[in-house]
């Protein structure tokens, strides 16, 4: 197994379509112990995903939490996607273009050398990665792995 796979131990997650029990069971089955909150606001309406709330419950769960909001999509964004293929496409491009900034750059790094020793969650609220940018975050941390890896 190449080193790039070997050494990242990532995971998207959304909660969308569970409880918070069901959530940190379902990191607790992934053996995450750093969960990544990559919403540009760490506010819910759903019960327990605010960031106070959320935050003590792992800490309870022993799932250490930090919240990255350099990494979050743009209110204006978010729209495209969950619009046809196109808008989706579009969005996708955008954020891929928000994320090159150096703030952003510092995080991915951040995540990337957690990765190498733990195993790392990255969140936001969809349920279907694609249609969340936590899918671009996760592949631009893989990138990073990809080229630290002599050939």
């Amino acid at each position: 197994m190449p080193s790039s796979e070997r050494d990242q131990q990532m995971i998207g997650i959304g909660y969308q379509d569970c409880d918070l029990a069901e959530f940190i069971e379902r990191l607790h089955l992934s053996s995450v112990t750093l969960l990544v909150d990559v919403r540009l606001n760490p506010i819910s309406r759903k019960r327990g995903f605010s960031k106070t709330a959320l935050s003590g419950a792992l800490a309870d769960a022993g799932i250490a939490y930090d919240h990255m909001r350099s990494l979050g999509n743009p209110k204006w964004n978010r729209p495209g996607f969950g619009g046809d293929p196109a808008e989706l496409e579009i969005a996708r491009g955008v954020y891929v273009e928000q994320i090159l900034d150096s703030g952003a750059h510092e995080c991915l790094e951040r995540i990337a050398e957690a990765a190498r020793q733990q195993t790392i969650a990255i969140m936001c609220f969809e349920a279907d990665e694609r249609r969340c940018h936590r899918d671009l975050v996760l592949e631009a941390i893989r990138d990073r792995f990809s080229r630290a890896v002599p050939a």
